[in-house]
């Protein structure tokens, strides 16, 4: 292509209206449960996987339509929970056998807050402001309690679709983090097919810095982070604190209270998307949060892996639910047995 043509195609594109950046949910790809004409007694009589959920499922379901989110008491066992945390023990003990990625929300480590286990010291490692990032790429039990039954069966009841399970945090103290709705930070390819699950690998206290949420909130209109629409990125024209401050203010003017989750080992917190949360302050630096948050979208909404968008998953399915391996650490999968 000569010189002019490419100044005339330029021209051209720069010319031609851009899309503008989404500031809600399109309507029409919202799950079922989300649209106005949902009728959940029906869904849950033709629904045969709900006829062994161990709750009420049409009661859990109308909960999540009117507040966000649901609770599954005891739906994890104990031995499930201490595996998994024995196995997350190991490998801050022994950081320098492992190459999972952690999370280090820490000034010394602003430059490259991302690293392998690894090449991070123990005493980091077992300190807060650290999240450790899909470990269920490592483990079998964090896959078997990220897929486990009961949290499969609600979600692929919210979905209507076949649950793929996205991505997952394990945390060892609060993470503190300031008010947000999920779906502005992970992306699905539908991203109104996004759900999370909070697990609590130990009794929740109120001084440890518990995860704090705004019911109802899920159904308010989104913020605007400018020129990335209700996604942010590091070229949004607003930060996550304006998100925050937008987020409480819609939520006091809607007369929405906010609740503290004290919740007992095992059990399960589940969430819509767009649910405004957060984590509380520490007020006891002693005292631990052990917790495990899963993120979840559907078959049809999330067909590739966030880091080969290009390339057919490897997908690895328990309980008609699927979860997909990692494509940069192959030699990282199901290490702990």
């Amino acid at each position: 292509m000569s010189l002019t043509s490419r100044l005339k195609s330029m021209v051209k594109q720069a010319m031609t209206p851009q899309p503008k950046p989404l500031t809600e949910f399109e309507y029409a790809t919202l799950p079922w449960i989300d649209k106005k004409d949902a009728d959940i007694d029906s869904f849950v009589k033709r629904y045969q996987r709900g006829q062994n959920f161990p709750y009420d499922l049409a009661d859990k379901l109308r909960f999540w339509q009117q507040n966000g989110y649901v609770i599954l008491e005891k739906a994890i066992q104990e031995e499930w929970v201490d595996q998994l945390w024995n196995e997350v023990e190991e490998l801050i003990a022994h950081h320098e056998r492992y190459r999972t990625n952690v999370r280090i929300d820490r000034p010394e480590y602003a430059a490259q807050p991302v690293k392998e286990a690894k090449d991070v010291p123990t005493e980091v490692l077992d300190g807060p402001y650290i999240k450790i990032m899909d470990f269920h790429d490592n483990s079998v039990m964090g896959k078997k309690i990220m897929l486990h039954n009961s949290i499969v069966t609600f979600l692929e009841a919210v979905f209507s679709d076949r649950v793929v399970a996205m991505q997952s945090l394990l945390f060892k103290y609060g993470s503190q983090q300031a008010t947000h709705q999920d779906f502005a930070y992970v992306v699905s390819e539908n991203p109104s097919h996004l759900a999370a699950a909070w697990i609590a690998l130990e009794d929740v206290h109120i001084d440890s810095g518990p995860l704090f949420y705004f019911p109802g909130s899920h159904k308010l209109r989104k913020f605007d982070f400018g020129n990335t629409g209700m996604f942010y990125s590091g070229e949004s024209k607003h930060n996550p604190t304006d998100f925050a401050r937008y987020l409480e203010k819609v939520c006091q003017e809607a007369g929405l209270k906010r609740e503290t989750l004290l919740i007992k080992k095992g059990d399960v917190l589940l969430w819509h998307a767009s649910l405004a949360h957060g984590g509380d302050a520490i007020r006891n630096p002693a005292l631990t949060r052990k917790s495990y948050v899963c993120h979840y979208s559907s078959l049809k909404a999330y067909q590739h892996h966030r880091q080969a968008p290009t390339s057919e998953p490897i997908r690895r399915s328990m309980n008609g639910a699927d979860v997909f391996a990692n494509p940069q650490m192959p030699d990282q999968e199901d290490i702990f047995k």
